[in-house]
């Protein structure tokens, strides 16, 4: 049985998931070139590589004439057979699906949505019985939407069917990416659902879970603005205010799985309640239902939507724009946290939020130079508009990740 339909990693061998890892990440890649960044013989890549070839994951492309002092043959580089699996990937947000198809370099080849209905409000966001039994109605519906998206996915790359057999969800709050348990879904309202497992159950497919903003740094690490980058950060903006967080080259999850929530840093003591039970955290003053409130307070329309607060704002209207004012200096000080605490290389802004970016660019950058300490002030902070396809993406490359590492 050849490793690519089994349901664990790929590769055992430290060489082997280092020269693979590298390659799919940073690739082609010469066996030279591989053996002076991942500090290996020649021989010792050679025989990593030879079973990834054998399989069919990597493959040599045309020698290219190498030149200069101690020039020798041609170098072959080795490059990922993009086509040797698929994978899908699935963002849950709570009223929508969005998926894709994604190549094994994470390439998106197919995408489709499907709307939810809209989760019951009343539920509560605390254990009992009843939610429980509100929170097992809400997975039932979600779990038979999944279930016909990913058919539909599919059945749009039909002649590829037999190598798609493994699928990626993610989803915000508190997941435990090991056991693909959800924990608790602040948005979804859900507790304790074994996702992961059902999700199988119902698919067939070998399913990760993982929370959508790690989701998404994973995407960003491994096949976008964060390749190569041994420190890295992505803070999201919308909704939720989260973060993702790259150190020596690996995605931090921590004990508990929550490492990097900057959005329940509190920034202001004596600030707005938070849906986790704290107070004053950056989504309580940054969120996109924080701003909202925020906004109807602050002009007494009590149906005014985000929208309309946007192009107030924009127009002038002094009441509204200290809501985002006061929404980007909260941001800003989440953003010199991780910069004092981590140091990344460089932190990447997105989100839905960004939407409104205008109105919160000086006060983000403003926030953040007063409060990172010393050189940390010089991690350039980047904006990077990312659609839900992205995110879904993401899904997909935690899934890619399953297979390469161990």
């Amino acid at each position: 049985m050849s490793p690519a339909s089994e349901t664990g990693s790929l590769l055992a061998a430290p060489a082997a998931t280092a020269v693979f890892t590298t390659v799919l990440t940073e690739g082609p890649v010469s066996r030279v070139g591989l053996a002076r960044r991942l500090g290996l013989s020649s021989a010792a890549v050679t025989k990593a590589a030879r079973p990834l070839i054998e399989l069919g994951y990597l493959h040599e492309l045309a020698a290219t004439e190498r030149s200069g002092p101690g020039a020798g043959r041609p170098a072959s580089p080795l490059a990922v057979r993009a086509e040797r699996e698929f994978f899908v990937g699935v963002k849950i947000t709570a009223d929508e699906l969005i998926g894709v198809v994604c190549d094994l370099c994470a390439r998106v080849r197919a995408t489709a949505r499907r709307r939810l209905r809209a989760p019951d409000r009343r539920t509560p966001a605390t254990p009992s019985a009843t939610a429980g039994r509100a929170a097992d109605s809400d997975v039932e519906a979600v779990l038979a939407e999944v279930g016909r998206l990913v058919d539909g996915l599919l059945d749009t790359l039909p002649e590829h069917r037999a190598r798609i057999r493994r699928l990626g969800l993610s989803l915000s709050g508190d997941v435990d990416h090991t056991t693909g348990l959800v924990r608790y879904s602040p948005f979804l309202h859900w507790r304790d659902v074994p996702l992961g497992e059902r999700v199988a159950r119902l698919t067939g497919l070998a399913v990760t879970v993982e929370n959508d903003v790690k989701a998404l740094t994973a995407a960003e690490h491994w096949f976008g603005e964060g390749v190569g980058a041994e420190s890295f950060a992505l803070v999201t903006v919308g909704t939720g205010i989260g973060c993702g967080l790259v150190v020596n080259g690996r995605l931090v999850s921590g004990a508990y799985g929550v490492a990097g929530e900057i959005g329940h840093l509190v920034v202001d003591a004596t600030g707005p309640d938070c849906h986790c039970g704290g107070r004053g955290c950056v989504e309580s003053i940054a969120g996109t239902d924080a701003i909202v409130a925020q906004a109807r307070h602050r002009t007494g329309q009590p149906d005014l939507t985000l929208d309309e607060a946007v192009a107030l704002a924009r127009g002038g209207h002094e009441e509204l724009r200290a809501v985002f004012t006061r929404a980007g200096d909260a941001i800003g000080c989440g953003i010199a946290a991780v910069a004092n605490l981590v140091g990344p290389t460089r932190i990447v802004v997105s989100g839905e939020g960004l939407a409104a970016y205008d109105l919160f660019d000086t006060p983000i950058r403003t926030s953040f130079e007063r409060q990172a300490f010393g050189a940390a002030a010089r991690c350039p902070v980047t904006i990077r508009p990312l659609p839900f396809e992205e995110w879904a993406r993401g899904a997909a490359a935690v899934s890619i990740q399953s297979l390469v590492l161990p």
